[in-house]
């Protein structure tokens, strides 16, 4: 582990308030900060169709960008996927990014073993001890343990017994 570390990326929700020239702005931090063993990854990146009324087509545009920032720099991604599952994953493929997170994973079985064959592992958090998240808790209990990671998304996603309350990552031991 690396104390403060730190990764750069454009979030798909800010995607519509970023300008094109914000990706080679990227593209110039990476760059200069990639001695920095403080830098571990590019993200939070990736697509979100939840949220109505995102643009998707530039979504992808700045998400593929990102990709090949993170291929050219051979960082891992941490993945924003929000009903997108499929379309994140094809272009991981396409990219050949083969290192990371997809974080707060919600996806199938199916999903989960291509993100895995990918070399990505997936994020668990808040959401998979609500009650009704069984699938999900089944599914995190029968990979092995490289295959997944703890998080919080602070000060997103609680867990259950702080359904309204802001999370943080004093949550994760329990």
């Amino acid at each position: 582990q690396v104390d403060g570390a730190y990764a750069f990326g454009i979030h798909p929700l800010f995607v519509e308030q970023s300008a094109p020239e914000d990706l080679a702005t990227l593209r110039r931090l990476v760059e200069q900060s990639i001695d920095d063993p403080r830098l571990v990854a590019i993200g939070e990146i990736g697509l979100d169709h939840f949220v109505p009324d995102l643009d998707r087509d530039r979504q992808m545009a700045f998400y593929r960008e990102q990709l090949k920032i993170a291929r050219d720099h051979d960082l891992p991604v941490l993945l924003h996927v929000r009903r997108a599952q499929d379309p994140v994953l094809a272009q991981l493929r396409r990219f050949g990014v083969r290192q990371g997170i997809a974080h707060a994973f919600n996806g199938s079985r199916q999903q989960a073993g291509a993100y895995l064959g990918q070399g990505l592992a997936l994020g668990f958090g808040g959401a998979m001890t609500f009650a009704r998240a069984l699938q999900i808790r089944r599914l995190a209990a029968e990979l092995p343990a490289d295959a997944h990671v703890l998080e919080t998304d602070a000060p997103d996603i609680a867990p259950a017994w702080q359904a309204k309350a802001r999370n943080s990552p004093t949550q994760l031991p329990r």
